[in-house]
């Protein structure tokens, strides 16, 4: 059966939902490929925060970068919307917003993130890609955000 923009945008908003919803990455993990070897990367320099600049790899990686987001960020109010759906390609990019804190630092910022999702034949995510505000995570990992 051949992949329709409808079944995109319905993976897509399915995984946006269930992360805005803070499920746990086991939960997560059930929208990533089983057939092709995923990988989750979130756009950086690694010196910034732990999940920066490194290629998670496979389900127990791409669980990792998961666990690693969890482990230092907390997020509220996150929604999701633009999705732009390319069929040809399978890849979906979508725009998200929501409010972050550096758990460690109790410093929080609004921010507007960009993910850029392929797919598989079955339509689960082969890669996982994020671009987002690493200098305001890097700020408020230091304690030093709204600093002047």
């Amino acid at each position: 059966m051949p992949i329709t923009r409808d079944n995109l945008i319905h993976a897509a908003k399915s995984l946006c939902i269930d992360f805005a919803s803070k499920k746990d990455p086991d939960t997560l993990m059930t929208h990533f490929s089983v057939t092709h070897q995923c990988v989750a990367y979130e756009h950086g320099l690694p010196i910034l925060a732990p999940f920066l600049g490194r290629h998670f790899v496979g389900h127990d990686g791409v669980r990792d970068y998961f666990k690693s987001i969890a482990s230092v960020l907390s997020f509220e109010r996150m929604e999701f919307s633009e999705y732009i759906v390319d069929v040809e390609v399978q890849k979906v990019s979508v725009k998200g917003r929501a409010r972050f804190t550096w758990l460690s630092t109790e410093q929080s910022w609004d921010e507007i993130f960009t993910y850029v999702l392929d797919f598989d034949d079955d339509c689960k995510v082969t890669d996982y890609q994020v671009w987002a505000d690493t200098g305001a995570a890097y700020l408020a990992s230091k304690g030093q955000l709204g600093a002047s």
